[in-house]
């Protein structure tokens, strides 16, 4: 793991992103958020990963014999990138999972998942205690219900995990509406996704074209 300073903003230079378990038999338990908005957060999720380049490592559990595919939509962002598909519970005690992150040299580990109780409370967790500054995306993730995945976040947050939400996190990739090279493609995830404040750069945008033909 690369010798980086713990605290400050994350950069897609100093972060990597743990999606786990995007799978219909986890979506099938989850009662903690409505299910098709986690979905409209998950792909903002990636979306953002994506177009910032950050490392991002996607897993499955028991994917041919229990829990199903992973989500379409992230196999649509990541194409041709291959889930680890695992057997344990905790993606952080299969090796090629921690191996992976290893790689990317990064200590800032960003959690997204299903469940919060389990499948994203355990790696966060032990991630935690091998001494990595660990996020959680509070609303891309959830729980067999409000108040497993409530105390979960309690847990975690207790133990030193940092929550924080998708569109929080796309915003803090850009942080600068100066840098071009990523303007367009931020604003489209916040137009596709972030409810109310992508209609307002909707409006925006639709009537700034409006006067400037006007003129």
């Amino acid at each position: 793991m690369a010798d980086i300073k713990k605290g400050g903003l994350l950069t897609p230079q100093n972060s990597v992103l743990m999606m786990i378990d995007y799978q219909p038999q986890m979506f099938f338990g989850v009662q903690s958020i409505d299910r098709q908005l986690l979905i409209n957060n998950i792909v903002g999720l990636a979306e953002a990963a994506k177009v910032f380049h950050v490392p991002t490592i996607v897993t499955t559990i028991a994917a041919d014999s229990f829990s199903g595919p992973d989500l379409p939509e992230i196999e649509d962002v990541f194409s041709g990138v291959k889930p680890i598909d695992r057997t344990t519970m905790n993606a952080w005690e299969d090796k090629r999972v921690v191996d992976a992150v290893k790689e990317t040299r990064r200590n800032k580990l960003i959690i997204a998942g299903l469940w919060t109780e389990v499948c994203v409370a355990f790696p966060a967790l032990s991630a935690l205690e091998d001494g990595y500054e660990v996020y959680v995306v509070s609303d891309a993730i959830g729980g067999s219900s409000y108040a497993s995945h409530k105390y979960a976040m309690q847990r975690m947050v207790q133990a030193g995990v940092i929550p924080l939400t998708w569109l929080q996190l796309l915003l803090e990739y850009q942080r600068d509406w100066a840098r071009s090279e990523t303007y367009d493609a931020t604003l489209d995830i916040v137009r596709k996704h972030a409810g109310a404040y992508g209609q307002g750069v909707l409006y925006v945008k639709s009537m700034l074209g409006k006067y400037a033909k006007a003129a």
